[in-house]
């Protein structure tokens, strides 16, 4: 049976590397001879998949972001009907992209800013479909959270699961599982208290 990295495509490998040296040692501190070397290509031989670093961390972001983006969309239609069921599949799956995609996190937060003007739109835009996806439901969940309350629990929600890459490495932690389990907790635990702490 294939493992997970054997099964990737050598364009995926490619992005897999670049994101994790990124993250490691910043975009300028990493050359294009390094993330061959990493997938065992030649520096010159990336250029047969992309046109230069700025197009991985281009394709790394936005494709980030629609990938949260579609994934959300999905996990809403599954469960539709069932806006608890909802607010918890997208809490899991945000919960499985903190957890296994932390350089693309840091890669956000640190190179953003680098993008082309095009490209960086393109994220927000992304990122803000997302938003209000998880919005809608939360108000569905909560009907008495005013929107800017519901979109203030969201961003901060985000934050929360976001912040996996300063929790420590994977090994310092309770187990996926657990850690999984305790990130959800403290999400809903989050929409809770913004619901309880609206004036009624």
């Amino acid at each position: 049976m294939a493992t997970r990295t054997e099964s990737l495509t050598r364009r995926e490998q490619i992005l897999k590397e670049a994101a994790r040296l990124f993250a490691e040692r910043g975009f300028h501190g990493v050359g294009v001879d390094e993330i061959g070397a990493a997938v065992g290509i030649s520096g010159p031989g990336l250029y047969r998949h992309f046109a230069g670093k700025d197009a991985m961390l281009a394709e790394l972001l936005v494709g980030i972001s629609g990938q949260l983006l579609t994934g959300g969309k999905g996990r809403a239609a599954e469960a539709a009907g069932n806006p608890e069921a909802v607010l918890d599949s997208l809490v899991e799956g945000h919960i499985d992209f903190a957890l296994d995609d932390r350089p693309l996190i840091t890669l956000h937060d640190r190179e953003l800013d680098r993008l082309r003007d095009s490209d960086r739109k393109l994220v927000r835009q992304l990122q803000r479909q997302y938003v209000e996806l998880w919005v809608e439901v939360v108000r569905e969940v909560y009907p008495d959270l005013a929107e800017p309350a519901a979109r203030a629990a969201v961003h901060a929600v985000f934050g929360l699961l976001n912040s996996t890459p300063h929790m420590g490495r994977p090994g310092s932690l309770p187990g996926r599982a657990g850690t999984a389990a305790l990130l959800h907790r403290m999400a809903r635990g989050a929409f809770e208290a913004a619901a309880a702490s609206t004036p009624g």
